[in-house]
């Protein structure tokens, strides 16, 4: 999508049009973001499993040696590394979603699922790149697009540097500090 500035000089708003209580907009902004990451760990994870599902049926299907690569000890690692990975972000993504719909802070959480599910998204879709040689470069597959849309969601909705931040601030706040 594009992006744009948008300058606003001398705007008045009426006051019935304002959102939420004075001085509480940058609150209200990051609680904003907080139920946006949520959905960029959803998009991250999709991505990520498209390249998995992309790495394992070329692997079943490239022969080396006589035999499907998929059979070498090597995939099959980097094979189980995407799958534990992936696993784990799901199950992070799924518990901030579970706290936001229980109407429970979810701040921690909403940051830690945006970070896990982007990393792995970037991690699993080089990881197919290798699975599948040359031709996870070429622009006939879709791991090389899978890679390019994964290293975006580190960077909108927050950083993955910001991320950690979120998540240490509230950790810190968690224990009295």
């Amino acid at each position: 999508s594009s992006t744009s500035n948008v300058i606003m000089e001398d705007v008045k708003i009426p006051k019935e049009n304002m959102l939420g209580k004075p001085g509480m907009g940058f609150k209200i902004a990051m609680m904003t973001l907080d139920s946006g990451r949520i959905g960029i760990a959803a998009q991250a994870l999709g991505i990520a499993k498209n390249a998995f599902d992309t790495a394992v049926d070329y692997s079943s299907k490239r022969n080396s040696f006589g035999a499907p690569i998929s059979k070498l000890q090597m995939i099959q690692s980097k094979i189980a590394d995407m799958a534990l990975r992936i696993e784990m972000s799901e199950l992070m993504m799924y518990k901030a979603a579970a706290l936001k719909d229980a109407g429970k802070a979810y701040t921690k959480e909403a940051a830690m699922a945006k970070l896990a599910c982007s990393e792995t998204a970037t991690y699993v879709a080089h990881q197919s790149i290798q699975v599948l040689g040359g031709m996870g470069y070429v622009s006939d597959m879709p791991v090389e697009r899978n890679y390019r849309d994964a290293r975006i969601t580190e960077i909108y909705e927050g950083t993955s540097e910001i991320q950690r931040l979120v998540i240490a601030g509230n950790v810190m706040k968690e224990y009295g500090l």
